[in-house]
């Protein structure tokens, strides 16, 4: 079924809770399709009167802005045993190369990493943990986390309703179109992350020492 046609049959406040719990869950660490659940949700609310657009945006935001200070937390307690052991069960998320190219944006950017990184889909899930880790202040992070929160998750939302508004009469097509482009945008980001992954790994095996021979 399409991801739409389901969200409407359930209630608005389902809605409301099913946006943010998502993308909460994606912002925490666990690799779920937020971006597609907020567009549908938009586009849904573009259509009927019983979804408000303002409080879809805002349940998203927080959401955002929760399930990141979440990981934050779980970053800053677990330190780098947690990343390993995450490496270990989620190699494809979280392996050695995707942690060490997320350090380095974190290494460039500072506080702006996790800003950015909302915009990214493999980054989402590393920002808040990643940030714990790396002992960021947590003020820093707050102040990054609420505005890309805010600006990713609300500027979406709206963007979308007033362009479904515009559209009504192409927007079932644009529904269709909206989500493929959504699926298409999150995997190109990934993909991107994921050969900078697999350089960054590459350059840590060839800079690895070679174990010495033990003498005979």
């Amino acid at each position: 079924m399409h991801v739409q046609d389901w969200l409407e049959t359930v209630p608005a406040v389902s809605i409301y809770a099913l946006v943010a719990l998502v993308i909460g869950l994606e912002s925490l660490g666990i690799p779920l399709p937020g971006e597609i659940i907020l567009v549908s949700a938009a586009l849904l609310s573009s259509q009927h009167s019983g979804i408000n657009p303002v409080i879809l945006g805002a349940c998203a935001s927080v959401g955002a802005i929760v399930g990141d200070s979440i990981g934050y937390a779980i970053g800053r307690k677990g330190g780098r045993p947690l990343l390993a052991w995450l490496g270990r069960k989620f190699p494809r998320h979280f392996g050695p190369g995707h942690v060490a190219t997320a350090e380095r944006s974190f290494q460039k950017w500072g506080m702006w990493a996790v800003f950015f990184g909302r915009f990214i889909a493999l980054l989402r899930i590393f920002a808040g943990p990643l940030a714990g880790v790396l002992k960021m202040p947590y003020w820093k992070f707050l102040i990054a986390n609420v505005l890309g929160g805010i600006i990713w998750a609300g500027g979406t939302t709206a963007v979308i309703y007033y362009v479904g508004v515009v559209a009504e009469s192409w927007l079932k097509r644009f529904s269709w179109v909206g989500l493929v482009v959504a699926v298409l945008i999150g995997l190109a980001s990934m993909l991107v992350v994921r050969r900078r992954a697999k350089r960054v790994s590459a350059e840590m095996d060839e800079a690895r020492p070679e174990p010495v021979a033990a003498a005979e």
